[in-house]
C-alpha cells in the first residue's frame, strides 16, 4: 500500500533532514541544561530516601515515562539498589501486591496528572510505602501527594507539534540517572561490586576475580625442587585438563618457580636432553610473575600482556599457589585484550 507523503517533505534534501535532526538535539540539550540549573536539594533528599530504604524501590510510570522507569529500575539494580519496575495499570489489577511496607515507590509522570499513576497513591499510603515523584511541577496532583517531589520545571518538547514526549523523556531519563548514580556513590559502589551484578559480557568478565576462571586442584601440575624433570613429567602423566606449566614449590608449598612446556621444548631444541635428569629446581624460572587470588581478571590479563607469558600462577597471602591462569582459558572471554 502506498503511503501518503506531504510533497514538501518528500522533496526535502538530505541537508534539510540533517538540520532538522540537529535542531531536535539542540532543543533537547537546552531542555536538559535548564533542568540541570533548576535541580535543587530535592534530588539529594530523594537519593537519601532511596539509600535508607529497607525494602525495595518500585519504579512506576505510564507510557513513555513507564519505559524510562524500566530503564531507571534497571540502572538502580545494576548499581547496588534492589529495584523493580511496576506497570501502573497492571498494579491496580493485583500487582500492587509487589509493594510492601518499607518500600519506596518512584513515580514518574511529566504532567503529574496521569490517572493510572494517581490511582496508586491511596493504596501506596495504606501499604505504608514511601512515595517519591519525579514530575514537572511540585504543585501537580502527584507532586502534592508524594512524600518528596523532584520537580523538573516546564519543558519544551522537540516534537514540531509539541505533543510527542521527546525532550521531557530525555530529562526524566537524565534525572533518573543522576538519582541512581548518586545513590550508588552513597553506597560506595565499586568496580568489584559492579562485576558481581554484571557477570555477563566482556566488561563483567574483565572485572571478575581470577578465582572465577583459574585452574585449581588436580588441574594444577606441581613439583618439588629436588625432583628431576623426567620424574615430574612421568608422575604428572595421565588424563587431566592439562596446563602448560609445572609450579615448583618448597616444603612449605610456597611457590619458588615455574617450568613450562616451552622450557621443555627448549631443552630439546638446544640438545640438552641430559637436563631431563637434573632437579627441576635447577632449570626452572625462579620468582615467576604471579597474581594474588583476589586480583581481577583484568589485572591478570595486564600482567600476562606486559611479560608476554601464557601461564600465570595465582597465589594466596602466604605465597602458596592456589590456581593457574592459562592463556587458553581466556580465549573467548576477552578476545581483544591480547591484540597489539
Amino acid at each position: 500500500m502506498a503511503m501518503i507523503i506531504d510533497a514538501s517533505l518528500a522533496d526535502e534534501t538530505e541537508a534539510e533532514g540533517v538540520a532538522f535532526a540537529r535542531e531536535v538535539l539542540r532543543i533537547e540539550a537546552e531542555a536538559l541544561e535548564r533542568v540541570r540549573v533548576r535541580l535543587g536539594g530535592s534530588i539529594a533528599r530523594a537519593a537519601d530516601m532511596v539509600y535508607q530504604c529497607t525494602g525495595s524501590v518500585i519504579v512506576t510510570g505510564m507510557g513513555k515515562a513507564g519505559h524510562v522507569g524500566q530503564k531507571l529500575a534497571a540502572t538502580l539494580a545494576s548499581t547496588g539498589t534492589r529495584a523493580f519496575p511496576l506497570h501502573p495499570a497492571e498494579a491496580v489489577h493485583g500487582d500492587l501486591g509487589r509493594i510492601r511496607c518499607g518500600d519506596v515507590v518512584l513515580a514518574l509522570s511529566q504532567s503529574g496528572e496521569t490517572d493510572e499513576v494517581l490511582r496508586l497513591v491511596p493504596a501506596i499510603r495504606r501499604i505504608g510505602a514511601g512515595l517519591i515523584a519525579i514530575t514537572e511541577r511540585a504543585g501537580s496532583s502527584l507532586g502534592q501527594a508524594a512524600d518528596l517531589c523532584v520537580a523538573l520545571g516546564p519543558i519544551e518538547e522537540a516534537c514540531p507539534l509539541g505533543l510527542a514526549p521527546s525532550a521531557s523523556t530525555t530529562a526524566l531519563m537524565a534525572v533518573g540517572d543522576a538519582l541512581a548514580l548518586l545513590v550508588s556513590r552513597m553506597r560506595d559502589f565499586r568496580a568489584e561490586d559492579f562485576a558481581l551484578y554484571h557477570p555477563g559480557g566482556s566488561l563483567g568478565r574483565k572485572l571478575s576475580r581470577v578465582e572465577d576462571v583459574m585452574r585449581t586442584g588436580h588441574q594444577l601440575r606441581r613439583a618439588h625442587v629436588d625432583e628431576t624433570v623426567r620424574e615430574v613429567f612421568i608422575r604428572l602423566a595421565g588424563p587431566r585438563r592439562r596446563s602448560g606449566a609445572v609450579l615448583i614449590v618448597d616444603e612449605q608449598e610456597v611457590l619458588l618457580g615455574i617450568f613450562t612446556d616451552s622450557d621443555l621444548a627448549r631443552l630439546f631444541e638446544k640438545r640438552r636432553e641430559a637436563d631431563l635428569d637434573r632437579p627441576i629446581g635447577e632449570v626452572m624460572t625462579r620468582d615467576p610473575v604471579q597474581v594474588a587470588v583476589d586480583a581481577t581478571l583484568a589485572e591478570a590479563i595486564e600482567a600476562m600482556k606486559a611479560r608476554k607469558i601464557s601461564e600465570l600462577p595465582v597465589v594466596d597471602g602466604g605465597g602458596r599457589p592456589v590456581g593457574l591462569i592459562d592463556l587458553t582459558d581466556l580465549i573467548g572471554l576477552v578476545p581483544a585484550e591480547f591484540e597489539e
